[in-house]
């Protein structure tokens, strides 16, 4: 199994209970698929580096877990089409 994390960045206009929904999706597609989740951390609500759909704030997530090596391209074709995020990235980390 190989470690992937998946950032995700989620519109910051939504209420708590949809942000946590839009978590709570990711984390039962990485499951769903077979991974294994290690470690969630809330980064908070930052600044974007640039405007997307109009919006200059955003939540980031960072998502780690442990899957097979096609997990990650199942996740981002259905994280790609969920409403309220903004952007997403699932890199695989390094083996310390």
């Amino acid at each position: 199994m190989n470690q992937y994390e998946l950032a995700l960045v989620v519109n910051a206009k939504v209420e708590d209970d949809v942000k946590n929904a839009v978590v709570e999706a990711a984390k039962d597609l990485i499951t769903r698929f077979g991974g294994n989740i290690t470690n969630v951390e809330d980064a908070g609500k930052k600044r974007l580096a640039y405007e997307i759909q109009k919006m200059k704030e955003g939540y980031y997530f960072f998502i780690q877990f442990d899957a097979d090596a096609t997990v990650p391209a199942e996740i981002e074709s259905r994280v790609r089409i969920m409403d309220n995020v903004l952007r997403f990235l699932c890199i695989r980390r390094d083996e310390e």
